[in-house]
């Protein structure tokens, strides 16, 4: 799959793999993003301190790997998407337990869109790629972690079909405790640019 095109008002919006120079874009998005939706949840030394050039630095590889998707509309880069797969971190229940098809399993690592770009489609035309990307890799199913008071990732993933598995983990975020809870679901998504507010069965359009 190349992309998925979709007008939006005037302006196309599509998916496609991210490209080397998209690394300063993909890290001007996380920022935005840990500055807005996610400024309650992140330290105030975590959004401070963020450095724009070394978190760009930071994606040339996972980009170089194929392992990034970006959203754009018109010229603008409004979101990305990172995922691959899964490691026994990711899957690992609360005993330390690994699932048998650990092997075929993706994890969604982010899935970000810049605020100002949301409900427009791009949340859903990027886990759609990606997840057309990761079955032809061999995955059969995705994980992601959402932290638990990030309502509207976690209804995101809802309508994806995504479920709570009951695993929750604990990290450090720059001394506050950030509360995350791990989603999965099926990789067989179809993106439908149109939905009722009934239509449950979707990506969400972020």
């Amino acid at each position: 799959m190349t992309g998925i095109p979709r007008l939006c008002g005037m302006a196309l919006a599509s998916v496609r793999p991210a490209a080397p120079d998209d690394a300063p874009l993909i890290a001007r998005v996380q920022r935005t993003v840990w500055t807005s939706a996610y400024a309650d949840m992140l330290p105030p030394g975590a959004v401070a301190g963020f450095d724009e050039a070394a978190v760009a630095g930071g994606w040339a590889d996972p980009i170089a790997a194929g392992a990034v998707w970006v959203a754009t509309e018109g010229d603008a880069l409004v979101g990305f998407c990172a995922a691959g797969p899964a490691t026994p971190d990711d899957l690992a229940d609360a005993g330390g337990a690994v699932p048998d098809d650990a092997g075929s399993v993706a994890v969604v690592a982010a899935l970000l869109v810049e605020p100002r770009w949301g409900r427009r489609g791009h949340g859903g035309r990027l886990l759609v790629e990606a997840a057309a990307a990761l079955r032809t890799a061999g995955a059969t199913r995705a994980v992601a972690w959402v932290p638990e008071r990030d309502t509207a990732s976690r209804r995101f993933y809802e309508r994806a079909g995504w479920d709570p598995d009951g695993t929750v983990r604990t990290l450090d975020a720059g001394g506050r405790p950030l509360r995350e809870i791990r989603v999965d679901g099926t990789l067989d998504l179809e993106f439908r640019p149109e939905p009722s507010l009934d239509d449950l069965d979707l990506p969400l359009l972020s």
